[in-house]
């Protein structure tokens, strides 16, 4: 049995002082449980920070200060030894909603007054008692939507506010078995040793059969959308994914954990790709373009059954000069 107690206590820690702190004590709270030369990864517009004061100033505070009475709605919270640096380092992965009343601005979005869930997934390294590392993605668009936003047209599948996992046991507060990670990692790897390339030389179908379940769920980002089986998933994003793509780089990521029949991983970037064919509406480019992603995913049995995908769609529209956050007063509304 792997005993990851004491990090999964380090954040259960953190988060219970982060949620409880007012205005002024938040600075302290992220000082108190971080690093001296703390990382803080986060998706456009706040991108990669190296001071928690600053965690705190551009973030946790407007935040806090727009989205009042916040309550941390967890779905999953799990831990592991990453895979991508020989099992050295060990990190939580948490993801659920952040909940409140959506009272002020932020980001140039108008307030609603009304309950708004921010959709997030969050990694942490733990070195020495402390977080040393944080990627902390969050999906702003869903936020933008629930607020009366529409900063994407047509998604091929469908937006929701997500739940967790359908068998809800995902809250690993006790550790699981080492077998049951490491075969969660290892149908992991295999879906991403198709994945890498996009090519397996199946027709898609067949390629996915080979590690998900023909009713699995998919749970991606605002712009994308959810889908569920198979068939729809590779006719409502794999597959036009694919098709507006070309140049695919290999996979890069920084994390890579299991535990239980649970697993994720995230990079920055995961992958850098060309949209020749256009993609969510915006023209063919020839400019390889940055993704940034966190994948969480639930085995069941021998086959993947679950997958939450944050991906930066703020980032990838930036990249083609398209800036959503900037456009929020000329009529998306």
């Amino acid at each position: 049995m792997l005993d990851f107690q004491s990090e999964k206590r380090i954040v259960k820690d953190y988060y219970q002082a982060l949620d409880a702190a007012d205005d002024v004590g938040i600075t302290d709270v992220l000082l108190k449980f971080t690093a001296k030369d703390y990382i803080w990864r986060a998706f456009h517009p706040f991108n990669i920070q190296t001071e928690a004061k600053s965690v705190s100033s551009i973030f946790w505070k407007p935040f806090r200060n727009s989205v009042r009475h916040l309550q941390r709605r967890m779905d999953v919270f799990f831990a592991g030894k990453n895979f991508i640096d020989d099992r050295e380092s060990v990190w939580v992965c948490s993801m659920g909603h952040l909940m409140g009343l959506f009272d002020n601005p932020w980001l140039g979005i108008q307030p609603t007054g009304k309950l708004v869930m921010l959709r997030y997934a969050e990694f942490h390294k733990i070195e020495n008692g402390k977080i040393a590392e944080t990627a902390f993605y969050f999906d702003i668009p869903h936020l933008m939507i629930q607020a009366g936003y529409d900063p994407f047209k047509s998604p091929t599948a469908m937006h929701l506010v997500q739940p967790g996992p359908t068998t809800h046991d995902a809250l690993l507060f006790k550790d699981a078995p080492a077998s049951e990670g490491q075969k969660t990692m290892d149908v992991m790897h295999a879906m991403i040793s198709d994945l890498g390339t996009w090519q397996s030389g199946l027709p898609l179908e067949e390629e996915l059969a080979r590690t998900w379940h023909n009713d699995m769920s998919w749970w991606g980002p605002a712009g994308i959308g959810a889908t569920y089986t198979i068939e729809r998933y590779a006719k409502q994003h794999s597959g036009p994914f694919r098709a507006a793509f070309t140049e695919r780089s290999g996979t890069g990521h920084i994390a890579r954990i299991a535990e239980g029949h649970y697993s994720g991983f995230f990079g920055w970037p995961n992958f850098v790709a060309k949209p020749s064919a256009g993609f969510m509406g915006l023209p063919p480019s020839n400019k390889l373009c940055e993704f940034r992603v966190i994948d969480i995913y639930r085995r069941e049995g021998e086959k993947l059954k679950e997958n939450w995908v944050f991906i930066d769609m703020l980032h990838f529209f930036k990249q083609q000069r398209v800036d959503i956050l900037a456009n929020l007063q000329e009529g998306f509304k």
